[in-house]
């Protein structure tokens, strides 16, 4: 692949991405999304804005210092505190970029800057010429870009370019355009910027009116050759361009833009969990690339075609984008040398103390389904080796619920050695164990969001449990995963007391706060 082909990818996952409410990830997650990303093929990887908290800052320092082949890339104003912020996050990298931003729509200079349009062009000269004193690769976007004057966009990225920045993107901050006026935005900047030939032009989109990825393939149509995306298409509001939807849409119509990335596409699919798994939002099942039924056929004459010949109707092949399927992988007579081998296959491998928590759950899972797939594998594996510690242990339940019977719960929590008992009722089963783990606990939690999903297919299926907790202003994700959804729901909810439980340790020997996904 010749160089003008190659589209860099630019992922923002850690920072637009977690942006968005509730998302928010801790130093080890975003560690690990970041290690995941570099797998992945990830140009360059945008780790947080250092400046707006401590904890942001440490996080992109630890990935700028683990990430070895991705360029690290911390998003810095147009102000010398932030650009000195970013600077100092990132001198680790291999890599290192210091991304910087200013407004230039006129609504944005009116109402929120409040500068004239020479004041503009000065700041960020003077920002992109700071920066480049401290780190060579300098991006800087001139944020609204597509709502902003092009005589004037056309002036300020001349100004940057010849201060110095390589990369400039052009950002459609409110997801305003529409991809027709999109590409010729990027055409005539192309046209009428005459330094543009000394740096690259990207592309930000966001997904207001559901446009983020086709405005991004446009963008890459007229010649620009960077895009800026996430995982699952998270971000502020409706998201932003989903990171799989663009390389696959490149690769698999390859002959129609002539170019391609460098995205290792096998790792999609696992990523892709992981950062749901993460931030706590559920893919939906009809999500391009990497939803549940992305390569699922119901209809007769699509099961037919697919079994003749898949390109009658996949246009993507399942494994291209690391989807595993639902094939039987597994028995009750297997081993755990079995499950070791078939969880490396699927990308994950254990610790020996996970491992052997893992096939006692595995084992416990063969004598409830005739049949264990895959994703059994993946969901048992999350619900177990959370690396969360767990202070409240599940030993027991007992549910009494029917339709004319107030539910009524006795639940026993191991914490410590002791075993602890309690009895409760709610308005359903669910709401009965979550009353009387809070009288087990001591804690009082606030349910802000539940939701259950199938892991597989059929009445024995494993569900998959996703609770957002707040405790006492500390906004907690808990996971947990059964063949009985009251159980995986009260595996659930403990989990966010458990990171809730370690947090407050934290915090009451004056440590340093342990960010376990608590929203601000």
């Amino acid at each position: 692949m010749s160089k003008q082909d190659r589209v860099l990818i630019f992922d923002t996952t850690l920072r637009d991405g977690e942006q968005a409410p509730g998302a928010s990830m801790n130093q080890r997650e975003k560690l690990e999304v970041a290690l995941a990303l570099e797998r992945l093929g990830v140009d360059i990887i945008e780790a947080g804005f250092p400046v707006i908290s401590k904890g942001d800052f440490e996080s992109v320092q630890i990935v700028a210092k683990k990430v070895k082949t991705s360029t690290v890339a911390g998003l810095a104003r147009a102000v010398r505190k932030d650009i000195d912020a970013a600077a100092e996050a990132v001198k680790g990298a291999k890599r290192p970029r210091i991304h910087v931003f200013l407004a230039t729509s006129k609504i944005h200079l009116e109402h929120k800057l409040r500068k004239t349009p020479d004041e503009i062009v000065q700041m960020a000269v003077d920002a992109v010429t700071y920066a480049r004193d401290k780190i060579d690769d300098i991006e800087f976007s001139p944020e609204d870009a597509s709502r902003s004057d092009k005589t004037f966009l056309y002036r300020v990225l001349e100004a940057v370019i010849k201060a110095g920045a390589r990369t400039v993107n052009i950002p459609d901050t409110v997801g305003y355009a529409m991809p027709e006026q999109y590409a010729k935005l990027i055409t005539d900047i192309r046209s009428n910027v005459p330094n543009i030939n000394k740096a690259i032009i990207s592309v930000h989109c966001h997904n207001d009116l559901g446009l983020a990825v086709a405005n991004s393939l446009a963008a890459v149509k007229s010649g620009a050759r960077q895009v800026e995306c996430t995982i699952n298409g998270i971000g502020e509001r409706a998201g932003n361009a989903a990171m799989e939807e663009i390389v696959m849409a490149l690769r698999t119509r390859s002959d129609y833009f002539g170019a391609m990335t460098g995205i290792n596409t096998p790792e999609i699919s696992r990523v892709s969990r992981m950062v749901s798994k993460y931030t706590g939002f559920v893919i939906a099942p009809n999500k391009a690339i990497v939803g549940g039924n992305a390569f699922r056929h119901e209809s007769g004459i699509h099961q037919d075609g697919v079994l003749k010949e898949p390109t009658t109707y996949e246009i993507i092949r399942p494994e291209d984008v690391g989807f595993t399927g639902t094939g039987l992988v597994l028995g009750k007579h297997s081993g755990r040398a079995g499950l070791k081998d078939r969880l490396k296959r699927l990308g994950i491998e254990l610790s020996e103390q996970e491992m052997l928590r893992a096939f006692d759950r595995f084992k416990d899972l063969c004598d409830k389904k005739k049949e264990v797939f895959d994703e059994d594998l993946v969901a048992i594996v999350e619900d177990e080796v959370q690396e969360v510690k767990d202070i409240w242990i599940l030993d027991s339940l007992t549910v009494t619920s029917g339709t004319k019977i107030v539910p009524d719960v006795t639940m026993r929590l191991k914490s410590g050695g002791k075993v602890h008992t309690k009895k409760a009722t709610g308005d359903g089963p669910i709401d009965a164990c979550y009353v009387a783990i809070d009288k087990i606990t001591g804690l009082k939690g606030k349910l802000l969001n539940y939701s259950i999903q199938s892991v597989t297919e059929g009445q024995d299926a494993m569900g998959e449990v996703r609770v957002r907790v707040n405790f006492n202003g500390q906004k907690v994700i808990g996971i947990g995963a059964s063949t009985d959804v009251i159980e995986a729901s009260v595996k659930a909810y403990l989990n966010a007391v458990n990171k809730a439980c370690v947090a407050a340790t934290a915090k009451k020997s004056k440590t340093k706060k342990i960010d376990f996904g608590l929203q601000p």
